[in-house]
């Protein structure tokens, strides 16, 4: 039997993408640009982050968001609009003889500080990560405390803006189940699944498959892979319902 599929396109993430690729859109006008392409395109829905217009890394200037925000609806009223809200969970850690000497790149607010963006704009969705996660080789670390989440479910919420919960590995999962059991989050729940970012959850079927066994009923998902592996990342969604 047919049934409608939603996609969603991540325009561009927060990533040190830029210096792999002159196509990766840095300034609002871009972003937004890119936006409406997708939506063009076929997308429902656009994930969006903002850039540093020099540097091209990714920040968190509410500006930026109501730019971008403004300029993809005085073009398209319809596309739904899903802004990060986990920049600010950045930490570098300092070198093993002195650990508490935080490296530049630290970026580490907490969970309503997050939400400045969200509580200035009122996006259709905004993205919460479930936990915190070793991320690559070196010392940087992704910060977002249970607690840190539940002060950002509850006010995201009273916003009245649908979170998408970020799962990273089954223990991401095991914590969005505990936010919806506490009753954080209404329902139709929206997930992503995550996968092929390190450390979190390798790109294995078999364990896509048994994070999508462990969904709550009323649980809508997406997955993604990096790079090269996002179309088979999107096609095994498919065929697994998301």
């Amino acid at each position: 039997m047919n049934r409608d599929v939603i996609i969603s396109c991540a325009v561009t993430g927060s990533g040190d993408t830029t210096r792999r690729s002159e196509h990766v859109p840095v300034t609002p006008e871009q972003i937004a640009a890119s936006a409406l392409d997708a939506a063009s395109a076929g997308a429902a829905i656009v994930h969006c982050h903002v850039r540093d217009l020099e540097s091209g890394k990714g920040i968190r200037t509410v500006a930026l968001y109501q730019e971008v925000v403004e300029r993809i609806r005085e073009k398209n009223d319809e596309v739904i609009i899903n802004l990060t809200a986990g920049m600010g969970g950045d930490l570098n850690v300092g070198p093993d003889d002195d650990p508490m000497s935080w490296q530049p790149g630290t970026d580490l607010v907490g969970g309503l500080e997050r939400l400045a963006h969200v509580e200035a704009i009122r996006p259709d969705i905004c993205s919460m990560d479930c936990g915190s996660l070793n991320f690559g080789d070196d010392n940087e670390v992704y910060v977002s405390t249970p607690s840190m989440l539940r002060i950002m479910a509850a006010r995201v919420r009273e916003l009245g803006v649908r979170p998408e919960l970020e799962v990273f590995d089954t223990g991401n999962l095991w914590f969005a189940e505990t936010m919806i059991a506490e009753g954080l989050i209404d329902a139709p729940y929206w997930i992503q699944l995550c996968l092929s970012i390190p450390y979190g959850t390798p790109l294995d079927i078999g364990i896509l498959q048994a994070m999508v066994n462990r969904l709550p009923d009323e649980a809508e998902f997406t997955s993604f892979g990096l790079g090269a592996m996002q179309m088979p990342m999107v096609t095994q969604s498919v065929m697994l319902g998301g």
